[in-house]
């Protein structure tokens, strides 16, 4: 167990593992557990903590930070850290940290669910029979084997779904202009150097990166309308999966894909507005299937997300640099 120079007070706002909890206390802090409501942040609610740690749904904005003043440390249990102001964060003083690889698994296998499911109508056939029909004739697929799997962002979780969509047979595709030419060649992909080049290519497009402003709508209609639709000589039609991150995805043009036949079917786990609005229009076309932002939601993951994130608030409170710091301020 790390020697702490302080007993801190953390804030857990969206959950946590208990056994990770239980790793915070026994290192001598105060775990406080329960959601903050944002009008409550904003009047000063972790004026009476020194970390907080959080997932998607508490939003640490800069009007957030600005009103905790006793706060040195904000834990994000997961990857992304779109919910919180880092550079107001840094100017704080505060150091923010995240659990980068806990997740990595989860993902990657509900992408490849996702992608199977979209090639072979599962979700549709399911709510067929529920509807008392049997589509059979109706429900043929297509193959993963022998398309061109298109990965925009190559990190952890690209490669790991490339490394299954390889033993399924698929060709892979990337497009990360921050990627060194060396990693893609040792994984066995295709390093296109434009992303239209990869939209032109692939029939089959999976999203791996963070949302940012050059990434916002990346995948919008023009590009859509790009991708050939066939490949091995099979008209499989074009398909696209985001476990990433919503806003990257212009929803409105995938719908207006989907339906005049662009796009054969779209596989979402994250949305540009979560929770979704009610009656979402995308949500109710035949050829979509998504899932409630459930990526990192396996027993596993959550357990080493929890696990992870606790080791780097505990690090971080002892006054030593955790390996995952985000904010360029303290690295």
């Amino acid at each position: 167990m790390l020697e702490l120079s302080i007993m801190a007070r953390i804030a857990v706002t969206d959950g946590m593992a208990p056994e990770a909890v239980s790793v915070l206390e026994k290192a001598g802090h105060e775990v406080v557990q329960g959601f903050i409501e944002h009008s409550e942040l904003m009047a000063g609610a972790l004026n009476d903590f020194d970390a907080i740690i959080v997932r998607s749904a508490t939003k640490l904005p800069s009007e957030v930070i600005s009103q905790s003043d006793n706060l040195t440390v904000i834990g994000r249990a997961g990857v992304g850290v779109d919910n919180i102001d880092l550079e107001a964060a840094g100017t704080a003083g505060i150091m923010v940290v995240n659990a980068p690889n806990a997740s990595t698994q989860s993902v990657v296998e509900l992408t490849i669910a996702h992608l199977l499911s979209s090639l072979r109508h599962v979700p549709k056939a399911d709510r067929g029979l529920r509807e008392g029909k049997w589509q059979k004739k109706e429900m043929k697929g297509t193959e993963l084997s022998g398309k061109c799997l298109g990965l925009i962002g190559f990190g952890r979780i690209a490669q790991g779904v490339a490394k299954v969509a390889t033993s399924l047979g698929m060709e892979i595709h990337t497009y990360d202009p921050y990627l060194p030419p060396k990693v893609a060649k040792a994984q066995g992909a295709y390093l296109h150097k434009k992303v239209d080049s990869l939209f032109k290519t692939c029939t089959h497009i999976s999203i791996h990166c963070n949302l940012t402003e050059e990434t916002h709508h990346l995948v919008n209609a023009k590009r859509m309308k790009m991708m050939p639709g066939k490949q091995s000589g099979i008209e499989c039609g074009n398909h696209i999966v985001n476990c990433a991150r919503g806003g990257i995805i212009d929803e409105d043009a995938l719908l207006s894909a989907l339906n005049d036949g662009t796009i054969a079917s779209a596989a979402l786990d994250v949305f540009e507005v979560e929770p979704l609005p009610e009656n979402y229009a995308l949500v109710q076309h035949e050829n979509f299937h998504g899932t409630p932002h459930i990526g990192a939601a396996t027993k596993e993951a959550q357990q080493r997300v929890g696990m992870d994130i606790a080791r780097a608030v505990i690090e971080a409170l002892s006054g030593k640099k955790p390996q995952t710091i985000v904010n360029s301020k303290f690295l």
